[in-house]
């Protein structure tokens, strides 16, 4: 035979405490900014927005003075750059499986294309290859005077990365 029941009618539903709107909200209320800050940032608004500023891709000038570090690329030797190139190659634990992907590239290419995928110097897209190394150097991240050397001395200021235009090529096969 089953168990038996209770004859109490104590269900979870009974004892269950019921929910009570009528406390007081205990979180402050955001404070209101006074007027006298509104008038503040609406005037500093307005000047911004009343103030021409330059267009966003405005052509550089001709004659642009170079930057103390681009006058020290200047200054790099091809057989500095071959060397770097070299101590990369060295450094790489296995060797280049692939190289029909390198054949036709110089130098110079190579070392930009390792500059390109080296995430240590941030993001490669949607940035040109010099506005890149100058933010890395910017903020202390010493990217290789080197590939600033190749960059002005190939005349690849305005250059994005080749990463960059793969990723933007907007079909298949439609590489540059």
């Amino acid at each position: 035979m089953p168990p038996r029941r209770s004859t109490r009618a104590t269900t979870k539903a009974a004892s269950q405490s019921k929910l009570n709107f009528s406390n007081k909200i205990t979180k402050p209320l955001p404070s209101r900014p006074n007027q006298k800050d509104k008038a503040v940032k609406l005037e500093e608004a307005i000047t911004r927005t009343a103030t021409p500023s330059p267009p966003p891709f405005s052509e550089p000038a001709p004659e642009q003075e170079l930057s103390p570090a681009e006058v020290n690329a200047a200054k790099v030797s091809q057989a500095a750059i071959n060397r770097y190139w070299k101590g990369i190659e060295d450094s790489r634990l296995a060797k280049e499986v692939h190289k029909k992907h390198g054949t036709g590239l110089g130098t110079g290419e190579k070392i930009l294309r390792y500059f390109d995928v080296s995430s240590q110097f941030g993001p490669c897209v949607g940035i040109t290859r010099l506005e890149r190394w100058q933010r890395a150097e910017r903020l202390g991240l010493n990217p290789p005077i080197e590939v600033l050397a190749v960059i002005v001395k190939e005349g690849r200021g305005e250059e994005k990365a080749h990463l960059d235009q793969l990723l933007s090529s907007t079909a298949i096969g439609e590489r540059e």
